[in-house]
Parts: C-alpha cells; sequence; structure tokens
C-alpha cells in the first residue's frame, strides 16, 4: 500500500475509533486522582499479616529450611482438576504473609475470577504487597472495574500489558486499524501464566481466569493443567515477573486513555457489585480454601519431593524489533528449551498441546528424531474438532494429518468433546443445581470420577466407576437437567448461559467478537477441550507451561514453564497424560484401511495435493479418527501400528460428534486455502 494512503486510512480508522490519546497533562491528573483515593488503611497489625494458617504455605517454608547452598529442595504438585486449582489458589493468596504476584493473559469478571479479584483486594487491605499483570487483548476491559481498582488501595497496583493505542477496551475499528499499521505489535502478546506467593511458592500452567478453566461454565470447560512450585526456584518465577512488571509495555492503569477518562470524569468510580450465577459454588470453594485438613489431603499429602526444577520463560524483550535480526539476544528462552528436551529424547516423547500446527523448525525437530536407527515413540494428545475452542487452527492439523503420521511417525489421540474419565467433578458441567439423582454417591464429590495419576490431586473414585462410564454413562448428557430461564438453547443442541469470549478465540483483527468459537455437536450438555500444555521425555523429564508448541507461542507470545527432571514427577505427569488419551477420553488418529483398487493412486494424489500451498483439493485423506472396540479378542487397546488394529478399532469419521452442516464445508475450505495462516496461528 503506498506509504501516504496507509497513512490515511489509519487516520481514518483511528478517528473513528474514538481513540484520541490524553495529553500528558491529562494522564498524570488522572494517575493523580487514582493514587490520591487509594486507602492506606491496613486491617491488620500483626507481623505476619494476618495470613490464614495454611498447610501448603508451610510446605514452602519448608521447602527453603531443608534447601542447602548447591542442593535446593523442591516440592511440586499437579493440578489436574479444575475446581481444586481454583481452591489452591484462594488458599495460597489468603495465606500471604508479603507478596502476591499475579501474571495472566486473561483475567474475565464471571464467578471464578470475580472471586480470585475479590480474595487479591482483601489481601491487600491486610497488608500484603499485590500487583496483578494483566494482557490487554483478552483481560479485563470494564471500565468501571479498571477505574475502580486502579484507586482502591495504595498495597494494590494493575498494569496492563501491550495496550494497543494505549487503551484498555477495543472496538471494531482498532482492530481494523492494527492491521493497518501495527499487525505484529498486536498480536504480541503476553500469554504467560504466573502466581506467586511470598516469594516462596508459585503457580505456573495453562490456567486463565475464567470459569471454563475451573469447570464452572455449562456450555464449554477446558481439561487443562498447572503445577505448585514450592522451594528456592520461584525466586527465578519472582525475577521474572519483575521484568515484566518494569517493561515499558506494562501500563498502569489508570494511564491508559480510557480509564483516565473515566476517572476525569467521575472521579475513582465504586466497584461494580458481582453478578454472581452459582453462589454455591463460591461458598464450597471458600470452605475448602480455609479448611486445613482438606488443603492438607489435597496440595500437601499429594506434593512431590522432586530433584530438579528449573523456570524457564520469556522476556518482554522477545517482542523487540531486533528479534529478528538478532535471535541470539537471550531473550527467546522458552521454545530453545524445549526444543532441545525434545531432541535428547532416547526412547519417548509424550506431547500435550491444544493446537497442533507445527512450525518449519518444529518439523525439522521431528523429522530428525526419525530418522534415527531407534527413533523415540512420539504420542501426542490434541484436540479433535469436536472438541476444539479454535476450529481454524484444527483445520490446519488435519490438512497434515498424513505429515504427521507417516512423516513425523506421531502417535496422535483427539481428545473428545464429552470424556467419561476426565478429571474433573462432573456435577459441575450440569447448567443448574445438581438433584438428588444425579449422584449416586452420598458425599459431595462425584462418583463418577475416574482414578487419578500418581503424584496428582484429581480425585479418585476407583474401578467401579470406571466401568459404569465405560458403558456409557455421561452424567451431562444423560442426566441433565432443564436448563434455568436465564439460558438458551440453541438449535446444536449446546445450552448457553451467557456469552463468552474465550482464550484462544480472540480475533486478531475482524472484529471485537468471538468469530472462531467451539462448533455446533451432536449431543447436549456441557463438553471439554483440551487446553493443557505439557510435555514428558523419557519418563525423566517432566513440563508443565504455556508453550502450545505452535508458531504463535514460537513468534508472537511470551510464555513459560517449570522443567522438572525427576523421574518420579515424570511418571505421574505420564500417566495423567495417559489417562487423557485413553479410549474413554479421546480417538486415536490412524491411516485409512487401504482400498483394494487404486490405493497407491489415492496416496499420491492426497500427498500432491497436501504440499500446495494455496489449493487442498482432494478430499479422501490419509487419516481418520478411530473408536476402540472392545471385546474377547480386543481385551486392551491396541496402538496404530498393531497389525490387529482395524480388527479392534472402528472408523468413526474425520469429524466426529461435530454437527457438520455447512461446517464441513468451512473446514474443507480452511484446509484448502489456511496454509497461509500457519504464522499466525
Amino acid at each position: 500500500m503506498n506509504p501516504l494512503l496507509r497513512l490515511l486510512v489509519l487516520a481514518t480508522l483511528l478517528l473513528g475509533s474514538g481513540c484520541a490519546s490524553l495529553s500528558n497533562a491529562e494522564r498524570d491528573r488522572a494517575a493523580g486522582i487514582a493514587v490520591q483515593a487509594r486507602s492506606t488503611v491496613v486491617d491488620c497489625t500483626q507481623a505476619d499479616r494476618c495470613a490464614l494458617d495454611s498447610p501448603l504455605r508451610a510446605l514452602g517454608g519448608r521447602a527453603f529450611a531443608e534447601s542447602h547452598a548447591g542442593q535446593p529442595r523442591h516440592y511440586a504438585t499437579i493440578l489436574d482438576e479444575g475446581e481444586v486449582a481454583l481452591v489452591a489458589r484462594l488458599n495460597l493468596i489468603r495465606s500471604a504473609t508479603r507478596s502476591i504476584d499475579l501474571q495472566t493473559y486473561i483475567f474475565d469478571k464471571d464467578d471464578s475470577a470475580r472471586l480470585v479479584l475479590d480474595e487479591l483486594q482483601a489481601a491487600a487491605r491486610r497488608g500484603v504487597k499485590v500487583r496483578l499483570l494483566i494482557d490487554q487483548l483478552s483481560a479485563i476491559s470494564d471500565l468501571e472495574i479498571l477505574g475502580a481498582l486502579s484507586g482502591s488501595h495504595a498495597n494494590f497496583e494493575l498494569r496492563v500489558y501491550n495496550p494497543t493505542f494505549g487503551k484498555a477496551r477495543l472496538n471494531y475499528f482498532d482492530y481494523a486499524a492494527s492491521v493497518v499499521c501495527c499487525f505484529r505489535r498486536f498480536n504480541q502478546r503476553m500469554h504467560n501464566k504466573l502466581l506467586v506467593v511470598d516469594d516462596a511458592l508459585g503457580v505456573v500452567g495453562g490456567r486463565n481466569y475464567q470459569d471454563d478453566y475451573y469447570d464452572w461454565d455449562s456450555e464449554y470447560n477446558f481439561r487443562d493443567r498447572d503445577v505448585i512450585v514450592a522451594g528456592p526456584e520461584v525466586r527465578e518465577m519472582a525475577a521474572n515477573f519483575d521484568a515484566f512488571w518494569r517493561a515499558p509495555r506494562s501500563v498502569p492503569a489508570e494511564r491508559l486513555n480510557d480509564v483516565g477518562r473515566t476517572l476525569l470524569r467521575q472521579g475513582v468510580p465504586p466497584m461494580p457489585p458481582a453478578d454472581v450465577r452459582r453462589p454455591e459454588r463460591l461458598e464450597r470453594v471458600s470452605e475448602e480454601a480455609n479448611d486445613p485438613d482438606y488443603v492438607r489431603r489435597t496440595f500437601v499429602d499429594t506434593a512431590l519431593p522432586v530433584a530438579s526444577v528449573q523456570y524457564v520463560a520469556d522476556l518482554p524483550r522477545k517482542h523487540r524489533r531486533e528479534r529478528a535480526s538478532q535471535p541470539a539476544n537471550g531473550q527467546h528462552v522458552t521454545e530453545p528449551q524445549l526444543d532441545s528436551l525434545i531432541a535428547s529424547a532416547q526412547t519417548e516423547v509424550l506431547l500435550q498441546t491444544p493446537y497442533l500446527v507445527l512450525s518449519k523448525p518444529a518439523q525439522r525437530l521431528f523429522r530428525d528424531l526419525r530418522k534415527r536407527e531407534h527413533a523415540p515413540r512420539v504420542v501426542v494428545s490434541t484436540n479433535s474438532l469436536a472438541a476444539t475452542d479454535n476450529p481454524i487452527v484444527y483445520a490446519l492439523s488435519y490438512k497434515y494429518k498424513r505429515r504427521n503420521l507417516r512423516e513425523l511417525g506421531f502417535n496422535v489421540y483427539e481428545f473428545k468433546p464429552f470424556p467419561l474419565d476426565a478429571p474433573v467433578d462432573y456435577r459441575n458441567l450440569l447448567p443448574a443445581p445438581l438433584g438428588t439423582e444425579a449422584s449416586s454417591s452420598p458425599g459431595r464429590r462425584s462418583s463418577l470420577l475416574g482414578g487419578s495419576a500418581a503424584g496428582s490431586n484429581a480425585r479418585s473414585s476407583g474401578s467401579d466407576s470406571r466401568r459404569d462410564d465405560a458403558a456409557g454413562s455421561d452424567p451431562r448428557v444423560t442426566r441433565q437437567p432443564t436448563p434455568g430461564p436465564s439460558a438458551r438453547r440453541r438449535m446444536d443442541g449446546s445450552v448457553v448461559e451467557r456469552r463468552v469470549l474465550r482464550a484462544e478465540t480472540r480475533p486478531s483483527f475482524l472484529g471485537t467478537k468471538a468469530v472462531n468459537k467451539p462448533l455446533p455437536v451432536t449431543r447436549t450438555g456441557a463438553r471439554m477441550g483440551l487446553h493443557a500444555k505439557s510435555l514428558v521425555v523419557d519418563r525423566r523429564i517432566g513440563v508443565i507451561g504455556t508453550h502450545n508448541f505452535d508458531p504463535r507461542s514460537e513468534n508472537y507470545n511470551t510464555e513459560g514453564a517449570v522443567i522438572i527432571d525427576d523421574p518420579v514427577f515424570a511418571e505421574a505427569l505420564a500417566q495423567s497424560i495417559l489417562r487423557d488419551i485413553h479410549p474413554q477420553n479421546s480417538w486415536v488418529v490412524a491411516p485409512r484401511a487401504k482400498p483394494p483398487v487404486l490405493s497407491g493412486l489415492n496416496y499420491s494424489v492426497g500427498k500432491a495435493s497436501e504440499a500446495l500451498p494455496v489449493l487442498d483439493f482432494w478430499p479422501w485423506r490419509y487419516a481418520t479418527d478411530y473408536e476402540f472396540q472392545p471385546g474377547p479378542a480386543c481385551p486392551e487397546p491396541l496402538r496404530r501400528q498393531d497389525p490387529a488394529f482395524h480388527t479392534c478399532y472402528v472408523a468413526v469419521g474425520d469429524f466426529p460428534e461435530v454437527n457438520v452442516g455447512p461446517k464441513w464445508l468451512l473446514v474443507r475450505m480452511l484446509t484448502a486455502f489456511g496454509a497461509g495462516l500457519v504464522p499466525i496461528l
């Protein structure tokens, strides 16, 4: 585009978006209003800031007490279940005695997010220094809430990372303008998720702050994973957070244009009242977070003493323009570390990623593994089209199924939208309060949850419930109560209680509404989609973090991960991933049975079509999804390479459980024309 024309288009878009910046004097006045309004009253005069006496917080002190020079001691607890992960966060916030640093990509204002936000403010009022760093694109955009937080308390600070056009709330013109003026910067997001308490305990993983990360959404929830780390390496987490906090792109909320205008117009507004949808859940997790026996049993007794812990995370300088010309500047950290671990594999790589779209360097890495005389087995757990929150990305992984299986040697398992043995309290997936008929256990926890991995705190119910589930008992489908009057039933069968702009579905330039969202499915009830990002190498090294192993994580986002070199922890994490790929929870992707005639021609034409950069027209794909059919001749699941595979597995189609209709055409079109989108997906 001609530079002058580009400038005129940009000016028009900016004027249309109403994003005229405040002057420096106005910005200073707005910041002054916020600072002056901040309360300095501290509710507690005790040295420990009236912190909750927590066995989990004590575990951090124990790790430091057991550490010696050159011999650090760490404990690690895997957080598999969503609601349990929320309880852990509440307990840690309440037990903080000095500081809380929270960094996240998404921060909603729904039940779980508002609960955490209120707890952070309560901690600030009792004297704990609280710093909250949120990414602009997918976090709080409510100007009343941001204005209220900016002036809430002297111990509470809120900053927004990379605020495009210096504002918190974007509109269509902002997205359009970003394409013209600053597409790369607009897409450079802080994808890190980190909670650090007293520099002694840290939580790292895939979960953001939104109900669907804690099994609280009645339509769609993420199967995710975090890890709690106690010990000296948490100081490295704190240092990395501090680097982001001090980065020029981290702007105090009160200095944003739209928040500043709110403050100049009306002063610091009161915090809007919480719109609580399910108060009984808030009460339950609050009680559990305060219960020392529950906390000890769930987080401390399941904690594993681990030999070696390393926190690796990108720094904000990854987003500087010089990265392209100076790749060795030391700021692009996470991806090279993980690639090195994969390259070191001798026998097995277990990779779990929601979006199986590989960059060219990643393809070379796995091709090199494949060429070895004794190539390690590569198992990949990822989403099916019915489970994913991002069908556009899935279309690209669908396009390259042949390459992933045949050339890279992957064993791919696609997560089902209605897994029967996920680490979840299935009652949370019901849209209305549970009736007495929906639980076969007199206790508060569902007996429909299957066994958990060693070292994980997911709740277990034993083998009997596994047999019930295997027989097809899905409580969300067969026992679902009638939705309440506020819910809206869609024609595709899903129940929608609220419009949600989810994690990976934020548009990059098309507008403020989610255009890329889960597709309709053939059954009613709340479904699940994979969001965990984990890696196990040789059952010796385990990784839990935010890296999606895709080009966006490599080139646009900053990411972070915990690497634990310990065989017991690695085995626990491996068992958690293997549970996700069990036939109750995933389909297996495998080559189709060869037709009696023209199989070679079909393969050759399909391969040639896949290699085309624009149009991939061939409709008969090399591989499809298969369902295990147990029986006397098939007592156990098989690998796709087993000669008896097609005897024990039945093909269920390319898009099982998707209410296809015209969506089939969408996926085919994206498969045909979407290759150019790989770098930004």
